[in-house]
């Protein structure tokens, strides 16, 4: 939701509520509910509102819009502030997919479904004249979602960009070439050949819509008002149009027919070598809209030997990003919206519908996608090493082409996919996880109770613990924190030191428990089972801890006297962070009482604070 006034925003009791899973205030306000109620709660949101999904609520007075415009100008900024380009682009990626998860689960069964009974009849397993029919009712559900998933990502990519939503479904259309004589083809104006429908992929369709976005706006500003409806819609599907007819889409085809000969080579040096370039690159051709030059190798090759060797290796992109999911699920587990994402998403890429895995779950966080590839380049390795495992026709991937594998060398093929699916999670569950998810993890794990420390607490009751300063500077309560994470006490209670050296001592006298990656942050549990986190300044995570000279470990009793780190103070200022030594206890549940005691200028090891357990 886009917030008008944030006063009215209660966040605390947002969270409180049963089936809110988190509540993320960034550009715009996200109540995280998860994919199978999303769009129970948004329909009767909408209902209250009086307004269509996706629709603006009213306005109020002139200055009422300039409040919001105001408001939406300096969460623009603030956003700007904080991210890179790079996540700025995953995020965009991230909020025109993530809305179509439902559609592709349910879409993707359904084809998962027809794939594997399309399969069986052209195998000969089941009789064609009985299950045919059923399968082309299937398949016209599914194309629903397939056939024009470009539209889609037309009119959610302009939501997420700020231009007219049927406009950037009309550019999504465009790439589908409809109503183009098959006789006269509009022809690529790099080689001469005919377009493709489909080439420039779904990237096309959202690079062509961002243009879209920047020509729209820059139309309203300059049309009169009153031809404004009929001039800007007009002139942006031209000029885009146009773009994408004769620069996107033959820019495409230009790439596509350069990596023909480049993958008649591959195939020409066969083996593992191959079958893992092959398998490595294959989701990226498909996002391009690259896929389609296959095709006529596919049928050439069942034309010539009855059989493709080159679509189970292929196959194998899909299973990497299983792999992927898998690995994604385990490590970020207190993920609760990207593992309900991934529940529903990893059965339909079992059947070898990917698009949901890719779209919704490895493309947007970058890194796992990347990873997931490799996992996808192993499984081909693997089948170019066996050699011979070829399909009888053009299928669907997944466990779906198993009946479809010529000359009973299914066992290949089921090699193949299960070194994928462990060569994509080794290769996520390593190197795949994003550094800022997997703070965020660690620290989920650090604020959850262990159950061995909750007996500790219990048979510590009423203990008193004396927090120090950790540096010598100045003291503040929470509250005059800059970042409201920590300012509104979602993390927990506790105060901040702003140092003036970058000595870091531990705030009180317990075991370290945890000591983050990125080093930027220090779990402390004291005897009396409290769960203490030094948090050493903000936003420092994104710093991947070049900053920070930790100098205890894991399992390391420390007092506070002890001293833990060594801060470079001018680094973080430098950076743009704040240097800000933030200390938190995150199990509050167990405290009873707690007071700050004093404030303003102190030195390290000062005593400060005290907090009473149950």
């Amino acid at each position: 939701m886009s917030v008008r006034d944030d006063s009215k925003v209660d966040q605390a009791k947002l969270k409180s509520i049963p089936g809110v899973l988190g509540v993320v205030d960034d550009e715009q306000l996200q109540v995280i509910i998860g994919p199978g109620k999303v769009n129970k709660v948004a329909k009767e949101m909408v209902d209250i509102a009086g307004v269509g999904l996706g629709e603006e609520l009213p306005h109020g007075s002139g200055k009422d819009k300039v409040n919001a415009k105001a408001a939406e100008m300096k969460a623009a900024q603030k956003a700007k502030q904080k991210s890179s380009p790079f996540k700025a682009i995953l995020k965009d990626i991230s909020n025109i997919f993530v809305p179509m998860i439902p559609a592709f689960v349910g879409s993707g069964l359904i084809a998962g479904v027809a794939a594997v009974m399309a399969n069986l009849i052209t195998a000969g397993t089941i009789d064609a004249a009985t299950w045919q029919q059923f399968v082309d009712i299937l398949n016209i559900l599914k194309n629903g979602m397939f056939s024009y998933l470009v539209i889609f990502t037309g009119v959610n990519a302009a939501q997420v960009f700020g231009a007219n939503p049927t406009l950037g479904g009309v550019i999504g259309a465009v790439v589908l070439l409809t109503g183009m004589n098959p006789e006269a083809p509009i022809k690529n104006l790099f080689t001469g050949d005919a377009l493709a429908a489909g080439q420039g992929g779904i990237i096309g369709v959202i690079f062509a819509v961002w243009l879209l976005s920047i020509v729209e706006k820059k139309l309203h500003q300059i049309i009169p008002d009153a031809v404004d409806i009929i001039i800007t819609p007009m002139l942006s599907l031209l000029v885009i149009g146009l773009l994408e007819i004769f620069l996107i889409m033959p820019m495409a085809g230009f790439i596509s027919n350069g990596m023909v000969g480049g993958i008649n080579w591959v195939l020409s040096v066969g083996g593992a070598f191959s079958g893992f370039v092959l398998g490595a690159l294959f989701l990226p051709m498909v996002m391009f809209g690259l896929h389609q030059i296959l095709t006529p190798i596919h049928i050439q090759m069942i034309g010539e030997t009855g059989k493709t060797l080159l679509l189970p290796i292929l196959a194998m992109a899909g299973a990497g990003q299983v792999g992927a999911a898998f690995a994604l699920w385990i490590k970020l587990r207190k993920d609760k919206e990207l593992t309900e994402m991934i529940k529903g998403a990893l059965p339909v890429g079992i059947l070898g519908i990917g698009e949901p895995l890719i779209y919704g779950v490895t493309l947007p966080l970058g890194r796992p996608f990347i990873t997931a590839c490799v996992g996808g380049g192993i499984g081909g390795a693997v089948i170019g090493a066996i050699g011979g495992v070829g399909a009888i026709a053009i299928g669907p991937s997944g466990a779906a082409l198993i009946p479809l594998i010529a000359n009973g060398r299914w066992w290949g093929y089921v090699l193949g996919l299960l070194a994928a699916y462990i060569g994509g999670f080794i290769a996520t569950y390593f190197f795949g996880i994003p550094k800022d998810k997997l703070a965020e993890q660690e620290l989920a794990e650090i604020t959850a109770a262990d159950s061995t420390e909750t007996v500790t607490t219990s048979a510590a009751s009423h203990a008193t613990n004396i927090f120090t300063a950790v540096a010598k500077g100045s003291v503040h309560p929470l509250e005059e924190a800059a970042d409201p994470v920590f300012s509104e006490k979602m993390m927990g209670e506790g105060y901040f030191v702003e140092p003036t050296d970058g000595a870091i001592f531990a705030p009180v006298a317990g075991k370290v428990s945890t000591i983050f990656p990125t080093k930027h942050a220090i779990g402390i549990t004291t005897d009396s089972g409290l769960e203490v986190l030094l948090h050493m300044g903000i936003n420092t995570v994104e710093l991947d801890g070049k900053p920070f000279e930790v100098l205890v470990s894991e399992g390391q009793h420390v007092t506070p006297e002890t001293q833990v780190a060594n801060v470079d103070l001018a680094a973080i200022k430098e950076a743009g962070k704040d240097t800000s030594m933030m200390v938190l206890i995150t199990n509050m549940n167990d405290v009873e009482t707690q007071v700050l005691e004093k404030t303003g200028a102190v030195n390290a090891s000062e005593e400060v604070f005290k907090a009473t357990t149950k």
